[in-house]
C-alpha cells in the first residue's frame, strides 16, 4: 500500500483513540476540577464499563445491536452509581483530603480490579459490534489525465469505528451543554469556584461531589462501552486509559475542560498514528515526554489558570 492511503488509515485509528480518550480524560478532569481529587481508580471505572458492557451484551441473545444498545445505556449508569457510592463510603469520610484521597483511590483500584478478576475471571471478553460493514475510502493521485480518484485494494474503514468518533463527539457536546447551560452545571461551577460560599448559600456540596464523581466514572464507562467491540474487555485494561488520561489532563491544564479536549485530540491522534507506523510502546514514551516538556515550560498546562 502507498504511504498516503496508509497514513489516512492511521489518522482514522488516531481519531478513534482520541474520541475514546476524550471521554475518559474529560471525566477525570471534571472530578479534579470540581472536587480537587486525584482519582487513581479512574482507569478501573473504565475497565468496569467494558466488563459490564460485555456482561449486559451477553445477556441479550438477540441481534448484537440490541445487546450493544442496552450495554451503552446501562453500563455507564451502573458504573456511575458505584462511583457515587464509593464517594459516599470512602472519600466523604476522609473529607477529600488530597493526600488521603490518593491512597484511598489506590486501594479502590485494587479492590475493583481483584473483585472483577474473581467475579468474571482472567479471560478477555469480546463483544460483537452492532454493525461492522467496511466502507471503501478513495485516494487521490496524479495520472495521465491529471488528478484522479482511485480505490486502493483493501483500503477501507469499518462503519463502527466511524460511529465511535461521532458518538463520542455527541456525548462530549452533551457534557458541554450540561456544564454551561443547566442548573446542575451552574451549581457545579459554583462549587468549583468556592466550596464554602456555596455551602453558605445552601448548595448540598456533598451531594454535588457524589454526582460529579459518578459522572466522571460514567463518562469513562461510556468510552469503554464504545471501544469494547474493538478492544476486548479484560480486568487489566484500565492501565493505559488511566495513564493517557493523566497525560491529557496535565497537558491540557488541571480542571480545564477545553484544554483537556485539545490535549485529548493531540495525544489521541499521536498515539493512534505512532502505534500504527511504529509501536504502541513508542507512543506511550512520546506521551510521557510530552508531559515532561509541558511541566518544564508550561507547568499549568495549555489552558490551566494560575491560582487566585
Amino acid at each position: 500500500m502507498e504511504f498516503g492511503p496508509h497514513l489516512l488509515l492511521a489518522v482514522i485509528e488516531g481519531a478513534v483513540t482520541a474520541a475514546v480518550l476524550s471521554l475518559t480524560a474529560i471525566g477525570l478532569s471534571l472530578v479534579f476540577g470540581v472536587m480537587r481529587v486525584v482519582n487513581v481508580a479512574h482507569g478501573e471505572f473504565f475497565m468496569l464499563g467494558a466488563v459490564f458492557s460485555w456482561f449486559i451484551a451477553s445477556a441479550f441473545g438477540a441481534h448484537p445491536a440490541v445487546g450493544f444498545a442496552a450495554a451503552v445505556l446501562a453500563a455507564p449508569l451502573i458504573v456511575g452509581a458505584l462511583a457515587a457510592g464509593a464517594d459516599r463510603l470512602i472519600l466523604r469520610r476522609i473529607e477529600y483530603d488530597p493526600e488521603r484521597t490518593i491512597v484511598a483511590t489506590i486501594g479502590l483500584l485494587y479492590i475493583i480490579q481483584q473483585s472483577t478478576l474473581m467475579t468474571f475471571g482472567p479471560d478477555a471478553r469480546p463483544v460483537a459490534p452492532p454493525f461492522n460493514s467496511v466502507i471503501a475510502i478513495p485516494w487521490f493521485g496524479f495520472g495521465e489525465d491529471g488528478l484522479e480518484t482511485y480505490w486502493p485494494w483493501g483500503l477501507g474503514v469499518t462503519s463502527y469505528k466511524l460511529f465511535v468518533i461521532f458518538a463520542a463527539a455527541a456525548v462530549l457536546t452533551g457534557v458541554r451543554l450540561l456544564t454551561t447551560r443547566t442548573k446542575f452545571g451552574l451549581i457545579m461551577r459554583a462549587t468549583q469556584q468556592d466550596r464554602e460560599m456555596s455551602q453558605a448559600f445552601g448548595v448540598p456540596v456533598s451531594r454535588v461531589y457524589a454526582q460529579v464523581f459518578g459522572l466522571g466514572a460514567a463518562l469513562a464507562a461510556v468510552g469503554a462501552a464504545l471501544v469494547v467491540p474493538i478492544q476486548q474487555a479484560h480486568y487489566l485494561m484500565g492501565h493505559d486509559p488511566l495513564l493517557l488520561s493523566f497525560v491529557v489532563v496535565i497537558i491540557g491544564g488541571l480542571g480545564s475542560l477545553p484544554g483537556t479536549m485539545i490535549a485529548a485530540v493531540l495525544i489521541g491522534m499521536t498515539d493512534g498514528i505512532v502505534s500504527v507506523f511504529f509501536s504502541p510502546t513508542l507512543a506511550k514514551i512520546i506521551a510521557t515526554l510530552a508531559v515532561g516538556m509541558v511541566l518544564v515550560f508550561r507547568p499549568r498546562g495549555l489552558m490551566g489558570k494560575a491560582p487566585s
